[in-house]
């Protein structure tokens, strides 16, 4: 029997309200692996009220009050049981390696550590006024009120867990919309912290079919509780989730996609950063907002790097992880049949205008894309202006740190880089040069520090953070003297 993931609203675990249901598919396997409730107009409205009912309380409690249930919660999840929970899940919703699926899980209570951390910044100041004598003011971080929150299937614990947790640290309640494609795996995020004291309708969640998404998606964004709204997932569904938004005036959060490049110049430790470049450019088979999609390399480094990258991608296969090919397997399939056709089209639409295939066969065993290398990939060309989301690495040959950093800036999307050599005056002159998020200098572009989101800059990369600025509103008061005067009356 599939298991069942019900609705979570107001601390309770419930179908939805018509008995609505949708299987939950492994989606390269095609076979059924769970069952979810699927959340009627009326279920989002519960979710929504529960939770302004619950922010008349939750934005009284102290930032510290909050920051032991976040502790707790990391405690929680450090444990076998939710290892086991959180892993099992991950692979059968998502199809993903275990090291993919286990990686959810390892930094789950690092990133839960770091959010109770902010307790301490959730602070204000006071200061005089600059234009009235004895006027004082005060600034407060004051939460919003209700956030919505959507969550994708890629990362489905870290991802939903960073979607609700920060919000929540701030003072804010949440509804989260779990993915059609992972809801088990979501919801157990939002039960970790409901077991480590989390007070009911602080955090709901609903799940819904795809069919019934665009239309419940639209009411939750127009409900006048919700203050807010986060999504991460595809540039695609980020337009229409901020066009939604706009028709009420309402701020988002959007990280939505990432075509990150890897620059390398010619005096970089060529060893280091071919390592780099394909696990930034292979883990999870490049289905990573911050996988190293662009390599541009200065010329006299080219030869060399590209045939330790070549050398060391040729060792990696991919399969699929439910078959007995997978024992030997790093990389997993792709997320669908679709997707597989997807990249497989963009790499051959690249070679017919006159890129070089250096490594892979463009060929597909249903959802299983094994490595493929690219050669003088340009602008203009699908490979180069639009996210993989595969297990591809494109390469262009530049001749100097300038074009170098023209072509890293030849992108919609501005989420993450790297940029290696060795002399660190050239470096730090450079990186900065990078339209990037977040640009990591002799390191992987999937790395980030969880003090400092991973963002992009605008367009098809997203804008805002996962930070407190971006979850409270700055509130000021400001305490007039007795007996001013004012010169209109006198």
């Amino acid at each position: 029997m599939a298991p069942f993931t019900p609705l979570f609203i107001d601390g309770q675990l419930v179908p939805a309200s018509d008995n609505g249901t949708f299987d939950v598919y492994n989606t390269s396997t095609s076979t059924v692996v769970g069952i979810s409730a699927s959340a009627s107009s009326a279920d989002c409205t519960a979710a929504v009220e529960a939770a302004g009912r619950a922010f008349k309380t939750w934005e009284k409690t102290t930032p510290y009050a909050r920051r032991d249930i976040f502790l707790k919660a990391a405690d929680l999840v450090s444990s076998a049981r939710w290892r086991d929970l959180i892993v099992q899940a991950a692979m059968e919703e998502t199809n993903c390696s275990l090291g993919w699926a286990a990686g959810q899980h390892m930094g789950a209570a690092p990133l839960i550590r770091t959010i109770a951390s902010f307790a301490n910044d959730l602070t204000g100041k006071t200061f005089m006024s600059s234009s009235v004598p004895g006027l004082q003011c005060v600034m407060e971080q004051r939460a919003m009120g209700v956030i919505f929150g959507i969550a994708p299937w890629n990362a489905p614990f870290g991802l939903t867990l960073r979607a609700l947790a920060v919000p929540i640290m701030c003072g804010n309640t949440v509804v989260i919309k779990l993915s059609e494609y992972s809801p088990r795996t979501q919801a157990l995020a939002v039960q970790l912290l409901h077991e480590a004291g989390l007070p009911n309708g602080v955090v709901n969640y609903i799940s819904m079919s795809r069919e019934s998404s665009p239309a419940l998606t639209a009411q939750i964004i127009a409900h006048p509780l919700v203050r807010k709204i986060n999504f991460t997932g595809s540039d695609r569904v980020g337009r229409i989730i901020a066009t939604e938004a706009a028709k009420h005036l309402k701020p988002t959060v959007l990280e939505l996609g990432g075509k990150a490049p890897a620059v390398v110049l010619d005096d970089a430790s060529i060893p280091d950063a071919a390592n780099a470049i394909v696990f930034g450019a292979m883990l999870h088979s490049g289905q990573i907002c911050m996988s190293t999609e662009r390599v541009i390399v200065q010329r006299k480094a080219a030869e060399p790097l590209i045939a330790q990258i070549k050398s060391l991608t040729a060792s990696l296969t991919a399969a699929d992880m439910q078959g007995e090919s997978s024992k030997n397997a790093k990389l997993g399939p792709l997320f669908t049949e679709g997707s597989a056709e997807n990249v497989i089209a963009m790499l051959t639409e690249a070679q017919a205008a006159g890129a070089e295939l250096l490594l892979g066969d463009l060929g597909r065993q249903g959802a299983v894309v094994q490595p493929h290398l690219v050669k003088d990939v340009k602008p203009g060309m699908r490979l180069w202006d639009r996210e993989s989301f595969g297990p591809v690495i494109a390469f262009a040959v530049v001749d100097t740190p300038e074009e170098a950093v023209e072509l890293a800036n030849a992108s919609e999307y501005s989420l993450s880089a790297s940029l290696w050599t060795c002399d660190m005056y050239l470096a730090q002159r450079i990186a900065p040069l990078i339209r990037a998020g977040y640009t990591n200098i002799n390191g992987p572009t999937f790395h980030t520090e969880n003090l400092v989101s991973a963002v992009g800059l605008g367009g098809s990369s997203g804008y805002g953070h996962f930070g407190i600025d971006d979850f409270t509103d700055k509130r000021v008061v400001a305490t007039h003297p007795l007996g001013r005067q004012f010169p209109f009356l006198q």
